[in-house]
């Protein structure tokens, strides 16, 4: 029996204003993780690794961040003579064009050419999350149960405010809530959603006729009318997945992945996260250069001290310099005798020597806590912690 024809569709047109400095001038989906990958490349590899090879990415705000990294698709298998990977952007020219106003609104306005694919099933998924997904059997449970949409879900013990929070019952979806200010249940949506073709077109055809405004995010009135149908199906995935969408989450992820206990291996050969690939030599780490437990990218430097850090590619660490608990993007530099704690130093930022980034941040659990440098930024003088430093 032949696989069921899949459409992935990657929604990676939001602004990821909450990522403050980090998304000013970069797509949210192109930033950096883990010192050598992107946030794209979890649902694209999750894509890959399931052996689905119809993948169509919905973009709008900084394209071309974006665009440069996926290469037409090639790290993931996606450069095809038929199919691969199909990227999507505003355009003019007919009654959809314009700018999208929400997830929800994005997939509308490529509704025809979803409904003309002629998919078994739309795999709808986010790009900013780490976690490991075997689409492929997500599908086969969603149409085995016969439902318009299965939401994957998880238990999350954390601030769930900032999630769909979801009430079950033997499998089907019997309530949902929007970001609540007091969620029913600690069960929130991993924004993956497997949706029959023909409901998810005529359930955005019926929410469009609501009004102009009605088009927004799935979670607004999409996810909703299929919950009051009761045709929603829970798929519960009990692997790690982290939302990266705030400074404090992608910084607070980036640090777990430099550990001796991360998450998951992103090399894998069972289930690999492929990337782009660097064109730069090995990191390298001398004179009186210390690193522990720490994540160093392609071409890094480090001549002084690290510690449970992520390093990008390119970045060079001077001597007499310490870095804590620190993400440091590519490119970037901490000049000699400086420290840098708990702080997320962007692309081509430049610490000056013996400046102190994050001053007395170490050890905090206050998010706030969490400074930020911008790209390109020179700073030349003391950053408290929390304190924010925005790019040239």
């Amino acid at each position: 029996m032949a696989p069921p024809r899949t459409l992935v569709i990657v929604l990676a047109g939001g602004a990821g204003s909450r990522l403050e400095l980090l998304t000013k001038h970069r797509a949210k989906p192109a930033m950096r993780f883990a010192g050598t990958h992107r946030l794209v490349d979890f649902p694209l590899s999750n894509a890959r690794n399931a052996g689905i090879d119809d993948v169509w990415v919905v973009q709008q705000f900084h394209p071309t961040s974006l665009n440069v990294h996926l290469a037409n698709g090639r790290p993931w298998d996606l450069d095809r003579t038929r199919g691969g990977l199909l990227v999507l952007e505003p355009y003019q020219g007919d009654e959809r064009e314009g700018w999208h106003a929400g997830t929800a609104d994005a997939l509308w306005r490529f509704a025809p050419a979803i409904e003309g694919f002629g998919a078994d099933a739309v795999v709808v998924v986010s790009a900013d999350a780490i976690y490991r997904l075997d689409y492929a059997a997500v599908v086969d449970e969603h149409l085995a149960s016969d439902a318009e949409v299965t939401m994957v879900t998880v238990q999350h013990d954390g601030d769930n405010t900032r999630y769909g929070v979801v009430e079950t019952k033997d499998g089907r979806i019997t309530g949902y809530q929007l970001k609540p200010d007091e969620p029913a249940t600690d069960v929130v949506t991993t924004e993956v959603f497997v949706f029959d073709p023909q409901a998810l077109v005529a359930g955005l055809e019926t929410v469009a006729e609501q009004g102009e405004d009605a088009l927004t995010d799935l979670g607004e009135a999409l996810l909703p009318l299929f919950v009051e149908r009761g045709t929603a199906h829970d798929y519960r995935h009990t692997g790690y997945w982290q939302d990266v969408g705030t400074v404090a989450a992608y910084w607070r992820t980036n640090v777990a992945f430099a550990r001796a206990d991360a998450p998951f291996d992103v090399d894998d050969e069972a289930w690999p996260i492929s990337t782009r690939g660097a064109r730069r030599g090995g990191a390298r780490v001398s004179g009186g250069g210390e690193v522990e437990s720490s994540l160093l990218g392609p071409g890094a430097r480090i001549e002084g001290r690290v510690r449970g850090s992520v390093i990008g590619p390119g970045v060079h660490i001077h001597a007499g310099a310490e870095v804590v608990d620190s993400v440091i993007i590519d490119g970037a530099v901490v000049g000699a005798g400086a420290r840098v704690v708990r702080a997320i130093v962007d692309e081509r930022a430049r610490i000056a020597d013996g400046v102190t980034v994050g001053v007395g941040a170490e050890g905090s659990e206050d998010d706030d806590a969490i400074t930020l440098v911008g790209a390109g930024a020179e700073v030349d003088g003391d950053l408290s912690a929390g304190a924010r430093h925005p790019e040239q």
